[in-house]
């Protein structure tokens, strides 16, 4: 059995928009992927009523993930942090989702000049612990993601991400990998996940320089093994870009132009996806799906 596949909706439009959206969904199950993942919008405005209507009628999963914007740094704005969190927690649930993921604890680019205090770390883990119980109540699974240096302080790998979670003593938080922020910030693709194990729940697939796979220098092969190491149950999602959505340059450091445009990077990644996971038999001992 193989693993299931997905594509972010940035493979196909800049930010989330109702037009934009559907278009996404079409796109991404056109070309054939089992899961879109959908960027929520920091305004929430998401009508989910109606993308899980969309999701059904073309035949693909909404997983959704959010980035908090710079008024909700958590460590500096904790309650408005909880607040949009939750809200984005009520939208899983009405499109019929079961996880939330990506950078739920910062915003890209805020800093302080220093490394992220004990006093921050303590809450991180009271709001995301409040957080996680207000998922559970809703049989959601959130995952936070470490992103590289130049994009936060907080939490930067997988082991950070591990040591705050082993703290926190809930049963629905765990660990999402992005293999572009690990081959800036880890020493290897197999420990962390080794490392992981179950609390692994989904991964970020994407190439050293957010283009083609496989063509970049991210090492597939020792992620790949190591996700047969650990019997890898979760979604593989793509997550690269194309300049020729010129509305993503800016916010994606696309200072060249890609070589490929957004539908053949989608196809030629996923098909590389698929092959990798035949090579490792991923997906062939998996039990566990969220």
């Amino acid at each position: 059995m193989m693993p299931k596949f997905g594509a972010s909706i940035l493979s196909w439009i800049p930010k989330w928009t109702p037009e934009g959206g559907l278009y996404a969904i079409q796109k991404t199950a056109s070309s054939g992927f089992d899961i879109v993942e959908i960027s929520l919008p920091a305004s929430m405005d998401f009508d989910a009523k109606t993308v899980k209507k969309q999701l059904a009628k073309h035949g693909i999963e909404g997983r959704c993930s959010l980035i908090l914007p710079k008024d909700c740094h958590l460590p500096h704005y904790p309650k408005q942090a909880t607040q949009l969190l939750k809200k984005a927690l009520d939208k899983v649930e009405a499109m019929g989702g079961n996880f939330l993921g990506g950078v739920l604890y910062a915003a890209i680019g805020s800093f302080t000049g220093a490394p992220c205090t004990d006093a921050e770390k303590n809450m991180l883990q009271d709001v995301l612990s409040e957080v996680a119980d207000y998922a559970r109540l809703r049989d959601i699974t959130l995952a936070l993601e470490p992103v590289n240096r130049y994009e936060s302080y907080v939490l930067t790998s997988a082991a950070e991400v591990l040591q705050l979670t082993d703290r926190m003593h809930v049963d629905n938080i765990g660990l999402m990998l992005d293999t572009f922020h690990m081959n800036v910030e880890e020493s290897n693709f197999f420990g962390p996940v080794v490392q992981a194990g179950d609390k692994l729940k989904y991964l970020h697939i994407t190439e050293s320089d957010r283009g083609m796979l496989g063509e970049g220098n991210v090492r597939w092969d020792d992620l790949f093994k190591a996700l047969a190491a650990i019997n890898y149950a979760g979604p593989l999602v793509l997550e690269n870009f194309s300049s020729h959505l010129k509305e993503l340059v800016g916010p994606t450091s696309l200072w060249r132009k890609s070589k490929y445009d957004p539908e053949a990077l989608a196809k030629g990644s996923l098909a590389f996806m698929k092959k990798k996971a035949k090579q490792w038999n991923i997906g062939a001992s998996a039990t566990l799906e969220i």
